[in-house]
């Protein structure tokens, strides 16, 4: 998170799983962390939300997306390389979607892992039912006329992975940029579960670069320099 130099505008990045219990090396989200990172721009007129990220947890999902809605502040949503799963209806509470136009975004029907009894599997899938209603609620407000509740279904359904053009028809995106050079965030848990990802995302994935020495050196370098000025903000916090 960061506040640009007028305090009218804030950033902040999804670039990671969204789950519970987030861990920020990995650049994991919780919705408790994205609260209070929302809480510390204060009262700013603009949030620039940029988002890389496979998806997670559903529920942790909705809590960032309704925090956003509630908030005064215009929200434009930045799809650096890919929104996917709840990540996809994070962006959709915001006021602006912008998609580069080699990015993606992934819409499918929630799904989850269960056991018990018939009563207990029931009950399970008319949660899942219910969550994805939610869900196509906000695709729906978002795409206006663009998009039909009967073809919405059925890319939820088939597990629909858009690019930005596409995106951009069906009403879930509002402008396309010019294609930049970020990388989809890999989740292997999460896409080994997903029925669909597409070829190129797959290849980037037996293709991870290499880091030489002395980048690997270098990237130290700045987490330590960020280590030592967390404790120091910390410290000056801790004695006000």
């Amino acid at each position: 998170m960061k506040m640009s130099a007028d305090g009218k505008s804030g950033d902040i990045f999804i670039y990671g799983e969204i789950t519970k219990y987030a861990w920020e090396e990995f650049g994991e989200k919780s919705a408790k962390v994205f609260q209070e990172e929302l809480s510390a721009l204060g009262d700013v007129e603009t949030i620039n939300l940029y988002v890389n990220s496979p998806g997670g947890s559903v529920f942790e999902g909705l809590a960032i997306g309704n925090q956003l809605k509630r908030h005064s502040a215009r929200v434009i949503a930045h799809v650096d390389a890919l929104a996917a799963s709840i990540a996809s209806v994070i962006i959709m509470a915001a006021d602006e979607v912008r998609m580069y136009e080699n990015s993606m975004l992934m819409i499918h029907n929630p799904w989850t892992f269960t056991m018990g009894n018939a009563v207990e599997l029931r009950k399970k899938a008319d949660e899942l039912d219910r969550i994805g209603e939610s869900a196509i609620l906000d695709y729906l407000a978002k795409a206006g006329d663009k998009l039909e509740e009967e073809k919405l279904r059925e890319m939820l359904d088939a597990e629909t992975w858009l690019s930005a053009e596409e995106a951009f028809q069906y009403g879930l995106c509002d402008v396309v940029e010019e294609a930049n050079n970020v990388a989809a965030l890999i989740s292997e848990e999460l896409f080994a579960k997903y029925k669909n990802v597409p070829k190129q995302l797959m290849e980037q994935q037996e293709e991870k670069p290499t880091i030489s020495e002395e980048e690997m050196k270098q990237r130290q370098k700045i987490a330590e320099e960020a280590k030592l000025n967390a404790n120091y903000i910390s410290d000056i916090l801790g004695g006000m």
